[in-house]
């Protein structure tokens, strides 16, 4: 799908017209941005059948701009538009707490156009002598230079899976490849990647290597060939696709899906078996023994199979030749999706048309977690809505085959309260405390902070524990023993927030979540119906923290969830 390609660029536009200072325009390219990224149609499908113009806020002007990029994978008007800007529009809106207007009176009054130019006016104490800004913002300024810089040139997961799986459907779909599968770090569900490795097999390579290149995202061809091809999409992906021999499959596939560490720790154990392990097969006098299926590599080497998700060297071995890795949680197991946002707060859709997608997706029950209390830039609640909220849900619940349970995601106080009153927190089933001001405080007092608000009576679900995004913002720093052990007694699920730009908690916190006994909650945060596919990253993200059924609370059903919550 190219809606995310579509809603990126009209968000663009509007940031580049608000730097010009034009009116009116910018908030007309928003919506008809939002309306994008909310859908859960194709946008191009709908262009091809002549529907694009009966999408809201899509009128003529902004949809000669959708249709020139759908049809040639880029757009005149913002390159022209950019051309005039006098500094690097897109690495700058990619620092937080920078917006078209501040980046604007950066230049303006410090003639800075780039990153670097960025950093050593924050590095002199420049830029808090400006009006809007002062010591925190530059503060701020240089920690989001730093976050940027790790995440440079990699794409988050969440959205880069549909794009890997329309690769691979188009792959089937020429009938010319026997078996496809994405390898690398996606398929190890690394919170962002690199770019896509795909394997095939095929009794014709130059065939399905021409079909690859010339599918409908690919923008350049950076080679061409009979077993090894490379592409890089419109949006930037590059992608490698390798044709395989069937004998070859299974060994390739653990070759080139990694971690490196893994591999190598396979070679050293193979060696120690007087064998030889390679991306072309396992070997034993220079016979191959194994390589059709990993399943059969892991076998002969007297190991345990093991999920690619874990495949991180981080003590996956050891459990493996023992045979005693657990049974990690799998996307079946799941039956619910806990966060989610509608109209009634920041959403896009509807809670009817987010029930109907949760039917779509499998989901037995949701929770409709709109904000409530003081936080203004997302609609928020106050205790009026909430009663007209909660009476909302009750009619719904009559008629939709996805039940939904009644939620809130409600604010942390600085000083660790929520800013609803209890008497509206019991008219809800669920409720999530979250972060989403005060950042900056120490270790010891945000976790005081966390704690305190932990011994309300009605908090089910820390959502987005460390408050981190990953592109913009590193998470703030917990006394994480600390936490677990108050969830652990609170019977408090810590969440896996699984929108792309949070993953919050990490894969590295969900570990040791799990051995500290806890209990977590995965939600998509989705701000639309379409984003409720996020959730298959979230599933991602608890298996590399080696989480079982047992530990994720999505997989109870309807009836021993709402016991869990009442607790």
């Amino acid at each position: 799908m190219k809606n995310p390609l579509v809603s990126e660029l009209l968000f663009k536009i509007a940031d580049l017209l608000e730097m010009q200072d034009v009116q009116f325009k910018p908030n007309a390219y928003r919506a008809a941005a939002r309306a994008v990224e909310g859908m859960s149609k194709d946008i191009e499908t709908e262009w091809k059948e002549g529907r694009l113009y009966e999408i809201p806020g899509i009128g003529r002007g902004i949809g000669e701009k959708i249709e020139e990029l759908l049809a040639t994978g880029c757009s005149s008007y913002y390159d022209e538009m950019k051309k005039k800007m006098p500094m690097d529009v897109d690495t700058l809106m990619n620092i937080e707490g920078l917006g078209p207007k501040k980046i604007m009176v950066l230049y303006k009054k410090l003639k800075i156009k780039n990153i670097e130019e960025l950093k050593k006016a924050a590095e002199t104490r420049k830029i808090q002598k400006l009006e809007g800004f002062g010591e925190k913002s530059e503060k701020k300024i240089l920690h989001a230079i730093d976050v940027l810089k790790k995440s440079s040139g990699r794409m988050l997961l969440g959205f880069a899976l549909p794009i890997a799986d329309e690769l691979v459907k188009e792959l089937k779909k020429s009938k010319l490849a026997n078996k496809v599968a994405i390898a690398g770090s996606a398929r190890r569900m690394r919170e962002t990647i690199g770019d896509l490795d795909i394997l095939v097999t095929s009794s014709k390579p130059k065939e399905i290597s021409e079909i690859f290149c010339s599918m409908s995202a690919v923008q350049d061809v950076l080679a061409k060939g009979g077993t090894r091809s490379s592409v890089r999409l419109v949006n930037g992906l590059q992608v490698d696709l390798r044709v395989l021999p069937e004998a070859e499959y299974g060994s390739a596939l653990m070759y080139f899906t990694g971690s490196k560490d893994h591999n190598v720790a396979l070679r050293r154990i193979a060696i120690g078996k007087k064998m030889k392990l390679s991306e072309y097969g396992l070997f034993k006098n220079n016979k191959q023994i194994a390589g059709k299926t990993e399943e059969e590599v892991y076998a002969v080497l007297g190991m345990q199979y093991i999920e690619p998700e874990i495949r991180e060297n981080t003590g996956e071995i050891a459990l493996a030749v023992q045979k005693k890795l657990p049974k990690l949680v799998e996307q079946k197991d799941i039956l619910s999706d806990l966060q989610m946002h509608t109209k009634w707060s920041d959403g896009k859709n509807t809670m009817e048309e987010m029930a109907v997608k949760a039917a779509q997706i499998g989901h037995k029950y949701i929770a409709i977690t709109d904000h409530a209390g003081a936080l203004v830039i997302a609609n928020s609640m106050d205790g009026k809505r909430i009663i007209k909220y909660a009476e909302e849900i009750d009619k719904i619940n009559k008629k939709s085959s996805v039940h939904i349970l009644k939620g809130a995601e409600v604010n942390i106080t600085k000083d660790g309260k929520l800013d609803v009153l209890d008497s509206s927190l019991k008219l809800l089933d669920i409720v999530l405390a979250s972060v989403h001001a005060n950042f900056l405080m120490t270790k010891e007092d945000m976790t005081k902070r966390l704690l305190k608000v932990m011994d309300n009576r009605y908090v089910c679900v820390m959502a987005h524990p460390t408050g981190r995004k990953i592109r913009t913002k590193e998470g703030f720093e917990l006394d994480f023993p600390a936490i677990f052990e108050k969830a652990k007694q609170r019977n408090i699920a810590l969440e896996i927030d699984c929108h792309p730009e949070r993953t919050d908690l990490s894969d590295i916190h969900v570990r040791a979540a799990v051995e500290a006994g806890c209990k977590l909650s995965i939600g998509t945060d989705a701000h639309a119906a379409e984003q409720m596919d996020f959730i298959r990253a979230g599933v991602g993200t608890a298996r590399r923290g080696w989480a079982k059924k047992s530990d994720i609370i999505n997989t109870m059903p309807l009836d021993k969830m709402v016991k869990f919550l009442a607790r």
